[in-house]
């Protein structure tokens, strides 16, 4: 081992890499970072030493590291599989970030009874198994056991879709770009209620650098890491439409017929992925650094000040196309269908109307209940 504090973190360069090379910096450890050199940025300073080689190549890897060791390695980015066995006996401490696809039904919640994950989802839950059909999810699972064969006091951070500055994929745009807009309407699925966890890439980093102070407690664990309240996409939509000084009216239709909602929604099930982090504020002391509803206003003003070309490689690979027109004659031929169904829904006639229950509090009639009141009201005055 070095005789001083040294860090490597492969990586680095992503939306979260310079918030924990920075803060290692701050932790006292000179800090080398290893990427291919496609991604520079200024958020990294000239003090930070460079090695330039492919993360995904076991051969070009091992040959620019040498002989080197550290006394912390944060693996960010490349082949994980990979980088674990290469680095064992070469670091005090290896931190691994992965994902959260990892947990059973995440790809297939209809292979769950009953449908869908539960919420928060347990973090003991099952994995994927080996019969899962999609490979890329069954491949996280044997990256993590590749970890922690190799660092058995290894810290491993499941990271979830994270928004902010930065993001190669933000998928936030849609509805940013809408606001921009000033579209008077958005359509959602399901009320846009889908609840899915999230992650602002500061909240992701401080959790990374918790990690890397290998708190007893935590080594040889895994963590899932998110913000600790989750948005739905209707909040979201709402946030981002405040921000920007602009309101729409949200117009919510079945999933099956919502297509303009599908790059929000990003899956064919508008069921949630609600994440427990409890170990993660347990054994690392993870609390937000930013607050969800401050986080998604820091995206949206970060996307204004640096938007996606309309119409580029960025937008498409969002699968949005902005097709305003389409939208406008869907949501039109969805508020006709109303009108029709409603004229047919006024001749059904309830034995006794259906309410929300003797328990009903809210500012809102409770149906067929608030007028018997009121005349109870009455006859007792």
């Amino acid at each position: 081992m070095t005789s001083h504090r040294a860090a490597l973190v492969v990586g680095g360069t992503g939306p979260t890499g310079p918030l924990v090379v920075n803060g290692l910096i701050e932790r006292g450890y000179d800090v080398t970072i290893l990427h291919t050199g496609r991604h520079q940025t200024d958020l990294i300073g000239p003090e930070v030493r460079r090695i330039y080689t492919d993360p995904f190549d076991g051969e070009a890897t091992a040959a620019a590291l040498g002989d080197e060791s550290f006394d912390l390695v944060v693996a960010m980015y490349g082949r994980l599989r990979m980088l674990a066995p290469l680095l064992a006996g070469r670091c005090g401490h290896f931190v691994s970030i992965g994902g959260v696809g990892v947990y059973r039904g995440f790809g297939s919640p209809d292979d769950l009874f009953p449908l869908g994950m539960p919420v928060p989802l347990p973090y003991g839950a099952p994995l994927v198994g080996d019969g899962e059909e999609f490979r890329k999810l069954r491949m996280i699972r044997v990256t993590e056991e590749a970890v922690f064969e190799h660092h058995p006091s290894a810290i491993h951070l499941r990271y979830p879709q994270l928004y902010g500055p930065r993001q190669p994929l933000p998928r936030e745009w849609p509805l940013v770009r809408r606001a921009l807009d000033r579209r008077p309407h958005l359509v959602v699925a399901d009320g846009g209620l889908t609840v899915k966890s999230q992650g602002w890439i500061g909240n992701a980093a401080h959790a990374t650098l918790l990690a890397c102070d290998a708190p007893a407690a935590a080594l040889g664990g895994i963590y899932n890491v998110a913000d600790s309240s989750a948005l739905s996409i209707a909040q979201i939509a709402e946030v981002i439409a405040d921000e920007l000084g602009h309101r729409w009216e949200l117009v919510s239709l079945p999933y099956e017929l919502a297509a303009p909602a599908r790059p929000l929604v990003g899956s064919w099930s508008t069921t949630h992925r609600v994440l427990d982090i409890g170990p993660t504020v347990r054994d690392l002391g993870y609390h937000d650094v930013l607050a969800p509803v401050d986080a998604w206003r820091a995206a949206t003003r970060w996307l204004v000040e640096n938007p996606p070309e309309r119409g580029g490689a960025l937008e498409q690979r969002l699968g949005d196309p902005f097709d305003y027109d389409a939208e406008d004659r869907l949501i039109a031929a969805w508020k006709d269908a109303r009108r029709g169904l409603a004229t047919a829904l006024d001749g059904i006639e309830w034995s006794s109307e259906p309410n929300y229950g003797s328990a009903y509090v809210g500012n809102r009639p409770n149906p067929g209940v608030t007028e018997k009141r009121e005349n109870l009201n009455a006859t007792e005055s």
